[in-house]
């Protein structure tokens, strides 16, 4: 039986520069690439060499510490470079597309007779196995494990973030069967949340939750802490929503084919750009935007709160569905501490107008002020919907108390759940980071 999850604290970001609910498709790019460092606490070993051509689908690198888990061209073509930085590092794997558009086929697969292992053979060889997330630590799920339940998070409610009502609306079928196919894989539930209305309740295989509240309520994070918690030993999977149509495409017709719809959004987005794009996993961000002044215009790959900033010829995240333009922080206010100096500026203080004005506002990089000690102000508490004590959490990761952490709820959380606490909390404290800096101790120390 469904259980709605309504969440109360938290706070919508209402920003102007949403994107218009129409579906385009974007101009090939140049140059593809797969990036290492977009799957954490992973160490590729590489399969071919510059020069090689590839099809799509075809596996480039493994991961060392998980050699079934291979990651694959999203496009055909060559190998063009394969970036290295210190120590030799790798930073991409850049692709040049062909025109041939060949793909590796795979066997078709019978969903309704299919076992849980020869579902998850075909996740590992195809190269789809990477969307699958592993809480706890937020990191590729381990090949050999199984879940006790998995969750897909179909509700958006991060600021500007693409809306999978919209990318999923003509993969329906594809999505059906991702969810299927899933189902196979753990011993429990496959959960799906969704928003009021929504056109997925009808989905087979998976129980459907209805979420309503503020910002992180469409956080996967936070809807396993309210219907499946996580405690130490267990293992909770979780699946981008565009990510589950993928698979489903891969087991219906045997090809991988990584789409990725990609909403452009952001007051220095044109009005008439901010669209969803249709494009492939590891684009070149200047095939949707062209080139933008990055001295003014800051390029964010995922949404305001998480993203990463990006320059005009580097790639898409893995995993985002969301491309960002906004302001350059670098334009200071006279008098900015002062509250009427900065009314259009969001913000979740009762000395700011500009929460009283309410609308929509219009946000830039700066971060209005510098980085202060640690408060007990309670302050981080109305921003993290979990029975979990925020600030004493950020207090042990920055000591690297294990025993701690563990009894403080690491393993439920993710960087992402602590998004809101980075912008509200009066201290400027990277919670993210110390929060990812914990969870990799974690992963270290206790595995």
């Amino acid at each position: 039986m469904s259980k709605d999850i309504r969440v109360k604290k938290g706070l919508d970001l209402k920003l102007k520069g949403e994107a218009d609910k129409n579906i385009v498709a974007a101009p090939q790019s140049s140059i593809y690439a797969i990036k290492p460092a977009d799957f954490h606490a992973m160490v590729p070993k590489l399969l071919l060499k510059e020069g090689a051509i590839v099809k799509a689908g075809e596996p480039i690198f493994y991961s060392k510490y998980d050699e079934k888990v291979k990651f694959a061209a999203p496009v055909s073509g060559t190998i063009t470079e394969i970036l290295r930085g210190a120590k030799r590092r790798i930073l991409e794997v850049r692709i040049s597309p062909n025109t041939s558009n060949e793909a590796v086929h795979h066997e078709n697969m019978d969903l309704a007779t299919a076992s849980a292992d020869q579902v998850r053979d075909l996740l590992l060889e195809s190269g789809c196995w990477p969307f699958i997330i592993q809480r706890p630590y937020s990191v590729i799920a381990n090949s050999g494990d199984t879940p006790k339940s998995i969750f897909i998070s179909a509700y958006a409610t991060a600021p500007l973030a693409g809306d999978p009502e919209v990318y999923l609306a003509d993969k329906m079928g594809d999505f059906q069967a991702g969810i299927t196919a899933l189902s196979k894989l753990t011993s429990g539930k496959v959960h799906l949340s969704v928003g009021k209305g929504s056109s997925l309740q009808g989905v087979e295989n998976a129980e459907v939750h209805t979420v309503t509240g503020p910002h992180p309520a469409g956080n996967v994070g936070v809807q396993i802490h309210k219907l499946d918690p996580i405690n130490m030993g267990e293992r909770v999977w979780t699946v981008g929503p565009e990510d589950v149509a993928t698979i489903g495409h891969l087991f219906l017709t045997g090809e991988f084919k990584p789409e990725r719809t990609v909403a452009l959004v952001g007051t220095d987005a044109k009005e008439s750009d901010r669209k969803y794009y249709n494009t492939i996993v590891g684009a070149q961000v200047n095939s949707i935007i062209g080139t933008v002044d990055t001295d003014h215009t800051r390029i964010i790959s995922g949404d305001v709160l998480t993203g990463d900033r990006l320059s005009n010829d580097q790639f898409l995240n893995y995993y985002h569905n969301t491309l960002t333009l906004i302001p350059e922080g670098n334009e200071y206010a006279f008098f900015g501490w002062m509250p009427f100096t900065r009314n259009n500026v969001p913000s979740n203080a009762g000395t700011s107008f500009s929460k009283l004005l309410g609308g929509k506002r219009t946000v830039d990089t700066n971060l209005n002020g510098e980085e202060r000690a640690l408060v007990v102000t309670g302050e981080m508490e109305e921003m993290l919907p979990m029975d979990i004590y925020p600030l004493q959490l950020i207090k042990a990761c920055m000591a690297g108390n294990i025993e701690q952490m563990e009894n403080l709820g690491i393993y439920e959380v993710a960087p992402e759940d602590f998004a809101l606490i980075d912008f509200t909390n009066t201290s400027k404290l990277e919670a993210q980071e110390v929060i990812r800096l914990g969870l990799d101790l974690m992963i270290t120390e206790v595995g």
